[in-house]
């Protein structure tokens, strides 16, 4: 007995380099038991549900495995969802020639009658390359349950990406034998067989003659024999031969490589608002985009450097001007207090400066008669000022009836000389406009 991987599987395998996957088994549903036909079937209570996982750097190699609930359940890139044997029902059909918006209703048309229940109670999923008017197989799932699976995986921030089937129609055909859930090891009467093949899927106890008329005699030499190792020396005494002993999580790995995903029609992943953010973010820390990560971390390290950088020299540029601006100010007029120098210089200098031109005799720019001056130059001849109102360094004029462009007139003659002009309720009030500001 020994471990087996076929190359089938690897050449339909999808491209997991550089990705890291977790798979998880979804428990199979438990069933009605000699309980009456009306009596309620609990659902359980997943937070208490164990679920079988592995996970894998590339999709082949098996890089943890275990058992926990779903909250604990391992970070991947990649989650798979494989659904037990027993949980979903195979049908073959012809594809119908339908627009994507009426598929599944014409599925469900089609399948009506097939079907053990209700076509609405029922997820639908096409094979992979199903093409329209070519026979194709369709796997059955009870939607209810599948909705809630996933539902609880989600809540415990799961969020899976492809639900596949353990086994599916294949060729050549798969034979695999397992035992029943807390059954005694090694009893022919808990082991079963799911048999795959082109015409289906079917699942059947070994003991009894069900599961030799079921299986054809001799089987089919390509036939690939696998079990369970609790079912393995049940399944090599009723096979007459050696069996591959593949344990769960193998299985389970081997199901993600397949091209299935049952996620399709309502159950398809939604890829819009929080969604695409999360799978944006999941492949951004991916292994595959570390170098962008660190390109990215680098550039913005360079940014908040460059930046700090060019501050310091900012501050350093308006500390020497400012150094300079004092040191000229004291030079100029040293009987002025340091204290007054250094909280504002420039102040300093216009108050000394119109100190000066008043000891001088001259009129300065905040007296009377400059700013009257300044005012009358640019007075239009055939408006008499009515009147006026002087404050140091302010001059009201009334201006009752001026339009708008007699004011912006006024205002462009006196704002070269560095005069500021404001309009408000018939009046023009005249300041000295601060250097570097606009009108």
């Amino acid at each position: 007995m020994g471990f087996w991987c076929t190359d089938t599987y690897n050449a339909r395998a999808f491209n997991f380099a550089s990705m890291s996957t977790l798979v998880v088994c979804i428990p199979a549903r438990q069933r009605l038991r000699a309980r009456g036909p009306d009596a309620p079937h609990p659902e359980p209570d997943r937070a208490l549900i164990d679920y079988a996982y592995v996970t894998s750097p590339d999709g082949l190699d098996i890089e943890a495995e275990g058992r926990c609930a779903a909250a604990l359940l391992p970070k991947a890139a990649t989650t798979v969802a494989v659904l037990a044997d027993t949980d979903v029902s195979w049908h073959r059909i012809t594809m119908p020639k339908a627009p994507a918006a009426r598929l599944r209703a014409a599925l469900g048309g089609i399948l009506e009658e097939a079907l053990l229940e209700d076509a609405e109670a029922v997820h639908l999923a096409l094979a992979p390359g199903a093409v329209a008017g070519q026979p194709t197989w369709v796997a059955a799932v009870d939607r209810q349950r599948l909705r809630n699976e996933l539902a609880a995986l989600q809540r415990a921030h799961v969020f899976v990406d492809r639900v596949v089937p353990m086994v599916w129609p294949d060729d050549p055909p798969v034979g695999h034998f397992s035992s029943v859930d807390g059954a005694e090891p090694g009893a022919a009467d808990t082991v079963t067989l799911t048999w795959a093949h082109t015409d289906g899927v079917a699942n059947v106890r070994l003991l009894g003659g069900l599961a030799r008329a079921l299986v054809p005699t001799p089987a089919p030499p390509t036939t690939r024999w696998s079990a369970s190792p609790a079912a393995a020396a049940a399944a090599e005494q009723w096979l007459g031969a050696p069996v591959n002993v593949m344990p769960l999580e193998q299985r389970l790995l081997q199901a993600a490589r397949s091209l299935w995903n049952l996620r399709q029609f309502d159950l398809a992943p939604r890829t819009r608002g929080a969604r695409a953010l999360r799978d944006s973010v999941r492949r951004l820390l991916s292994p595959a985009w570390r170098p962008v990560r660190i390109g990215v971390a680098a550039l913005a390290v360079a940014q908040i450097v460059g930046l700090n950088l060019w501050a310091w020299q900012q501050r350093s540029a308006i500390e020497t001007r400012r150094g300079a601006l004092q040191s000229l100010v004291k030079a100029n007029f040293p009987r002025v207090s340091e204290q007054d120098i250094q909280r504002d210089p420039a102040a300093v200098m216009q108050r000394e400066t119109q100190a000066l031109r008043t000891l001088a005799g001259k009129a300065g720019d905040n007296d009377l008669e400059t700013m009257l001056q300044a005012a009358a130059s640019a007075w239009p001849a055939e408006r008499p000022v009515e009147n006026f109102r002087f404050e140091p360094g302010k001059l009201t004029l009334a201006a009752n009836g001026w339009n708008d462009s007699q004011i912006e007139k006024f205002r462009s003659v006196l704002l070269p000389d560095g005069w500021r002009v404001d309009a408000s309720e018939g009046r023009l009030t005249l300041t000295r406009a601060r250097t570097g500001a606009a009108s």
